[in-house]
């Protein structure tokens, strides 16, 4: 529950605000395109902090880089609160991005610290499984604070999850690193385990496997508020018609994730992940090109392809990190980074240029599953010319 607790951090920093983000901008005197930059910019150093946080916490240990984050979370997450500008919002949310994702980096290395296998797996899809509760619950709350209490309140709401994620680490949280297991914490060392990594053909196709599958549902949330209030025409307190079905999903994909674990192979769950995201990609495409959207036909292919998509993701991030048993936190930190880079480009760039029509949205999720697909077929197929 802590660790699921921990990796909520990245999603409420994303989704709370979403409701609020025209009133923010005209409470700032910035434009809808200038206001989306507190979505990049966070996005941009979560993902740059990704590459730090497992290092790190492969030199020192996992707990204090877990104290430090959620501190300085809250923190920022007050200094947003009483920003007056957007220069002073945008530095603020830097510093959120930069604490936020290490309780989700941090945790996966913490799992396999403790175990191994199939029960590896299965706490890895538990945690996923209650970690997809926030991206449904926080527009949801984020509608309902800046409908009771005004869009400062958001903020507020999230220094308090900063300072109780923090007291219940100080309470709970266990080191499960020793410290004969750990790294020296040095320039030379960092960029030698990080180009150990980065060098292995077998992580860069998976990890951007990963990155893909995951931007073809992203792009849907910097986009939520067009998609939701232009072209469906609900109001800013009705996210939940999108998140939902969503976050169902990927609570039911980690549930099956969990529940085959041991039961099936690793390429069998991966390969019925894909056919789900297939299936609902092809029925999103197909369905906007011929048919105006509606509701709930243009919400329920999201469900689909995260059903799938959580059905991928534990598998192959446990892939990920058993190429490098001994460097865990790096490679959790490594494939973290390149699914946030490509998630920034995603919020700052892509969105902004398919949101115009659901069926470009839905043209856009199809191409994001295609390079996806294509990353972990050419993965197999280097395995099998390797296992020759």
């Amino acid at each position: 529950m802590l660790l699921a607790a921990l990796s909520t951090l990245g999603p409420f920093s994303i989704d709370t605000f979403l409701p609020a983000m025209r009133a923010i901008g005209d409470s700032l005197a910035a434009g809808p395109v200038a206001i989306q930059q507190a979505l990049t910019v966070y996005l941009f150093f979560y993902g740059l902090m990704m590459l730090w946080h497992g290092a790190i916490s492969d030199a020192v240990g996992r707990r204090p880089v877990v104290l430090v984050t959620t501190f300085l979370f809250a923190l920022a997450s007050i200094g947003c609160a009483l920003s007056t500008d957007l220069t002073a919002l945008l530095i603020f949310r830097a510093l959120q991005g930069i604490c936020g994702g290490a309780g989700l980096i941090v945790g996966r290395a913490i799992i396999r610290d403790r175990l191994e296998g199939a029960a590896a797996q299965k706490l890895m899809s538990q945690v996923t499984m209650l970690f997809s509760l926030s991206p449904a619950i926080a527009p949801v709350v984020g509608g309902w604070l800046f409908g009771a209490f005004g869009w400062h309140s958001i903020f507020v709401f999230m220094a308090l999850i900063g300072a109780g994620l923090f007291v219940a680490s100080l309470a709970a949280l266990p080191e499960t690193l020793p410290p004969p297991a750990r790294h020296k914490l040095a320039a030379k060392t960092l960029l030698s385990n990080y180009w150990q990594v980065l060098k292995k053909p077998e992580f860069d196709l998976l990890a951007l496997a990963v990155s893909f599958n995951f931007a073809g549902f992203f792009l849907y949330i910097p986009s939520a508020p067009v998609f939701l209030i232009q072209h469906l025409k609900l109001s800013p307190q009705s996210f939940l018609w999108m998140f939902g079905p969503a976050v169902g999903g990927m609570m039911f994909g980690a549930y099956l994730s969990g529940r085959l674990a041991g039961r099936r192979s690793a390429r069998e769950m991966v390969t019925f992940g894909y056919t789900l995201m297939f299936a609902a990609a092809s029925a999103n495409l197909v369905y906007h090109l011929f048919f105006p959207p509606a509701l709930p036909w243009s919400v329920l292919p999201l469900a689909l392809y995260t059903v799938g998509m959580s059905l991928v993701a534990p598998t192959i991030t446990l892939a990920l990190m058993d190429q490098f048993p001994h460097l865990r936190g790096t490679v959790s930190s490594m494939q973290g980074f390149t699914q946030t880079m490509l998630s920034s480009l995603t919020a700052g760039v892509i969105s902004p240029l398919v949101w115009g029509s659901p069926a470009t949205l839905a043209a856009a999720m199809f191409a994001f599953l295609v390079v996806g697909f294509t990353m972990r077929t050419l993965f197999r197929r280097r395995l099998a010319r390797i296992n020759k």
